[in-house]
């Protein structure tokens, strides 16, 4: 019995499929222990984004799927890797409400599989990710697996994308997409592939051979062993009889389907691959429910001739997730060409529309090749203002913007939150670290304060940190400040830009007039501030007192013929939109306390001549934003005059560069922004502006932008603004990319060396960590040199007002003791009696005409006879025919000379000497001047009334028929009697010039 049981197991038919199947078992377990070798290399996982413009489709995916066949190697390259064959894992996960598309690739790999996906994918964005999305497992409960695997022999294949009249990634993504929508579930595919060598057509070859024999095939391990068990089936039974002709057997149209089908799948390069699913929730119902949906979308694959997808188990054991986390693919898992593998994954096109699919916002472009890169070398590094890193095909390159490029000035636009704010920190960070100067203006704050961090201990001395929020340690800045006399009509031109910008619908000619006279009547009297304004136009004894000092005979003639020329109403209607604009910003203490000192604690043109720093922290939330944009607007156009005050060095290459920064700039813009762009550059001010959207700059400023402006950067912008912003980075991008952009994400069209370059996209740097913050002490050692103490300031403009206050009341007092004592008659003058004698003073021409009413004969000068009198002598000629020079000529010259100059600026300090500061005496308003309008006159009465009481008048009731000053009946009762030398001692008692154009009235 048992020597019959050996000869048995002796038999070849019992010992060779035993011998066979050892022999397969052990070469799985060898490719195993190989494949496991894989786990140990380093891999990377690469997440693609693509536009949602994409137009390629399934097609580019099959070439995508051949091209990556290369990394298949050879017997020879096999023998020298330990036998190892790497593969690829294509992902798409559901994960957070969002759906990815992942390639998880070994590293040594990655370059060769992106370029790749670069070539069948031009417009896919590439980033390799550091976090897994296989490690949020940890905070699910539940967790099911499962395989798909093939319902037939391999041989045979699935159905492909061309039999498809919809994109069937779009029912897997729709799957995908029916999450519960608070985000706590995910389901994730994974698809591992290993290119095999053609020698799989000979496993189809031989599945043919079967099928056409009419019998079955066998798969051990998914390895064809039919030809196996034909051998053995031949050694156990004897040849059949008859020929081969008689064994013919006739296919059926299913098998003829299955060999026709099994051959095409046979005509492309192959694929090994493994497709895993899994499901993380915190149900075990809703995780079979969603891993059934799942597996029923592959079945859209499945034909009922051909082959299919199917489910191989399932398992809610964790561990089992192991292997999706490493991407194991130890056993061979079936084969699919390229035609099947692009149907089961490829990148979303145009057709599908699932929602939650994260789409690349814009395309990216490649960069210059002459762009400005950061090489650590310090020497090269210091002529570079660094600021972005490319993003074209995953090649990231630090680079940067020349500094002499800068002075093309650079403007940045882009929605809140984009990144603007951000990108204009790194510019001033290299200014900081190369010492260069420049001045933030910052409406938000954070900006500004963030700045100062940055700033090393050597550079502390060198910030004035102007933040009018800091009430108690205010800075001096006064807009109407005058170092060179001769800019006068500049820095009016310039504030009133200013103030039209702060009126808006309320400016108009008439505004603009009065407020142009009023401007350069202050900017002649020494110490004007802007709280002047609003004294001039309402306090006559202050605009009196204030065209004391003005030279300009335009402005006096303003103020005394055409002003005075308004009645009441048209006074009230002229100025009451000055008041209200200019009231409300003065009235604010803390503009006030600003503004109201009239020399500023610094010197701005020493700033930019000496390189230092100036940083403006304009929070509107902290000072409000209408004061926010006059300060800023205010400082704008100091700096501006202050650049173009440098025409005084000869030398342009001796004009140091000064950046000026400024946020949301159209907040600060006047009219005369357009001056800047075009001029700045000549004078060594190079500006970087950002804003959020077109429509916030005014025409002229939005044309000088886009008209000047060398670099033009752009963030997200709305859908409104890219049709514009387009034309800038066309015909690289188009609109739709302006739109769609990341945050921190932009397109750049850029100046190189002077010559404009394609425009290409970019991300920000990360702003670094300050080393060390110096915050508190720059904050301190500013007050110190900039600032005083709010109750010292206070204290000044009181005494200011309260001074100008006992000024007016001594002239009223002046005014009622001159009218008591010096009111006389005046005697009746026959028409043939010569001119009054005060006409014939020497340095008077004699008039050409005589009073009308003295002419005709009357018994006295009306009012507007002396009115007509003196017009005439305001028109005489200023030398006489004798070369003697008019009393009035002579009475502005000894003004000249004997008037209070102004106030010098500091010499050599950015700070004005605080010393002068606390000790400068108030101005003297009391000072006599040797001018004929120094003193008001006293009234000037009518011959048919007599003065009983004193009578006080404001300015408006001193008009009356178009004479302004001169008092009639109706407003001065009484009666009084001038004789012709009393009238005339009256008028050079009071030391008033005959050629005013109105005299004011002090009782």
């Amino acid at each position: 019995m048992i020597i019959e049981i050996l000869h048995f197991l002796l038999m070849p038919i019992v010992w060779l499929p035993i011998v066979i199947i050892l022999g397969i078992l052990t070469y799985r377990n060898y490719k195993k222990i190989n494949q496991l070798k894989v786990l140990n290399v380093d891999s990377v996982l690469l997440m693609l984004e693509i536009p949602k413009t994409n137009d390629k489709q399934e097609l580019s995916a099959e070439q995508m799927f051949a091209s990556l066949h290369g990394i298949l190697r050879d017997a020879e390259s096999l023998k020298g890797s330990g036998g190892v064959q790497e593969h690829l894992s294509f992902e798409v996960v559901s994960t957070g409400g969002q759906i990815r598309f992942y390639v998880w690739t070994p590293k040594t790999l990655q370059s060769f599989v992106e370029g790749q996906i670069y070539a069948q994918y031009p417009t896919v964005q590439i980033y390799t990710i550091d976090h897994d999305y296989v490690d949020n497992r940890e905070k699910y409960e539940v967790i099911y697996t499962a395989e798909l695997g093939l319902t037939e022999n391999t041989a045979l294949p699935i159905k492909t994308f061309e039999s498809f009249e919809v994109d069937p990634l779009a029912g897997i993504t729709g799957t995908l997409a029916k999450l519960d929508s608070d985000h706590s579930e995910e389901l994730w595919i994974q698809i591992l592939t290993r290119p095999i060598a053609d020698s799989w057509h000979k496993d189809t070859d031989n599945w043919i051979k079967v099928i056409k024999s009419g019998k079955n095939s066998f798969r051990f391990f998914n390895i064809d062993i039919t030809w196996i068990l034909q051998a053995i089936s031949a050694l156990w039974t004897p040849p059949a009889g008859g020929t081969a002709s008689d064994t013919k057997i006739e296919l059926s149209e299913r098998a003829k389907t299955q060999i026709s089908a099994a051959e095409q799948k046979a005509t492309k390069l192959g694929y090994e691959v493994k497709i895993r699913l899994a499901y993380l929730g915190n149900s075990e119902i809703n995780a079979k429910l969603n891993m059934q949906a799942l597996v029923g979308t592959f079945k859209q694959f499945n034909s009922t001739n051909l082959n299919g997808f199917k489910q191989l188990g399932g398992s809610f054991n964790k561990e089992d997730l192991d292997a999706y986390k490493m991407r194991q693919f130890t056993n061979p898992g079936f084969i699919l060409n390229i035609s099947e593998l692009a149907s089961v994954y490829h990148l979303p096109h145009t057709s599908v529309e699932t929602p939650n699919i994260v789409w690349a916002t814009s395309k990216t472009a490649e960069p210059p090749a002459k762009l400005p890169l950061i090489t650590g070398i310090a020497s090269t590094d210091e002529n570079i203002s660094a600021f972005g890193l490319t993003n074209f095909r995953g090649i990231n390159h630090q680079f940067g913007m020349l500094r002499k490029d800068r002075s093309r000035h650079v403007y940045i636009i882009g929605q809140t939150g984009a990144g603007k704010s951000g990108l204009l920190e790194l510019f001033a960070l290299s200014d900081i670290f190369y010492n260069q100067g420049y001045c933030i203006i910052d409406p938000h704050g954070d900006f500004a304060v963030n700045n100062l961090r940055f700033i090393p201990q050597n550079r502390i001395k060198d910030v004035v940190y102007f933040n009018p929020a800091d009430t108690q340690y205010p800075v001096a800045f006064n807009p109407l400040e005058l170092s060179d006399p001769t800019r006068k009509p500049n820095v009016c031109s310039e504030v009133i830009g200013v103030l039209k910008r702060m009126f808006g619908d309320s400016w108009g000619p008439r505004l603009e007039h009065i407020l142009r006279y009023t401007l350069l009547a202050l900017l002649d009297r020494p110490d004007s501030t802007l709280l002047d304004i609003s004294r001039i136009l309402t306090d006559k004894d202050f605009r009196k007192e204030t065209l004391e000092y003005c030279t300009d005979v335009t402005v006096l003639q303003f103020w005394k013929q055409e002003f005075g020329q308004w009645n009441e109403k048209q006074v009230n209607e002229s100025i009451a939109p000055v008041l209200n604009k200019v009231g409300a910003f003065t009235a604010n203490p803390i503009i006030r306390n600003i503004i109201g000192q009239p020399r500023s604690s610094f010197d701005v043109r020493k700033i930019m001549d000496e390189g230092k720093i100036l940083v403006v922290n304009l929070s509107k939330g902290l000072i409000g934003e209408d004061n926010a944009g006059i300060l800023g607007s205010f400082l704008v156009t100091k700096i501006q005059l202050a650049a173009m005050s440098r025409s005084d060095i000869p030398d342009v290459s001796k004009r140091r560069p000064f950046y000026l920064y400024v946020d949301e700039f159209q907040n600060f813009a006047t009219d005369s922004f357009s001056v800047i762009l075009s001029e700045a550059r000549k004078y060594g001010l190079n500006l970087t502006v950002a804003n959020q959207y077109i429509a916030q700059m005014t025409d002229s400023v939005r044309d000088a932008v886009f008209g000047n402006v060398g670099t033009t950067i752009s963030f997200r912008v709305s859908a409104d603004d890219a049709p514009i912003l387009v034309k800038q980075f066309e015909p690289t991008f188009d609109s739709s990319d302006l739109i769609q952009m990341n945050n921190r994400h932009f397109v750049i069209s850029m100046i190189i060396n002077g010559e404009k370059a394609p425009a290409f996209s970019a991300t920000t740097l990360n702003i670094p960590q300050a080393s060390t913050d110096n915050l508190d002490a720059i904050i301190t050692n500013s007050r110190n040199l900039f600032s005083r103490a709010r109750a010292e300031v206070e204290a000044e403009i009181r005494a200011t007002i309260e001074q100008s206050e006992k000024y007016k009341k001594e002239l009223s007092d002046s005014g009622r003791q001159s009218h008591k004592e010096d009111a006389t008659t005046i005697q009746n003058t026959p028409p043939t009696q010569p001119k009054p004698a005060f006409i014939k003073e020497p340095s008077y021409q004699t008039f050409k005409k005589i009073s009308p009413n003295t002419a005709a004969g009357k018994d006295s000068m009306t009012l507007k006879d002396l009115g007509n009198v003196l017009k005439q002598m305001d028109s005489v000629t200023p030398i006489t025919s004798n070369g003697v020079k008019s009393a009035t000529e002579l009475a502005r010259e000894q003004e000249k000379t004997t008037a209070k100059k102004p106030v010098e600026q500091g010499n050599t300090n950015i700070s004005n000497s605080k010393h002068n500061q606390k000790n400068k005496k108030p101005f003297n308003k009391n000072k006599k001047k040797p001018n004929f309008e120094s003193v008001p006159l006293t009234p000037i009465v009518s011959p048919s009334h007599t003065t009983e009481a004193p009578h006080k008048t404001n300015f408006a009731s001193d008009l009356h028929d178009g004479h302004p000053g001169f008092a009639t009946s109706q407003n001065l009762p009484g009666k009084h009697q001038l004789g012709e030398n009393g009238f005339r001692q009256n008028l050079q008692g009071s030391n008033s010039s005959p050629d005013s154009g109105y005299f004011s009235i002090h009782h």
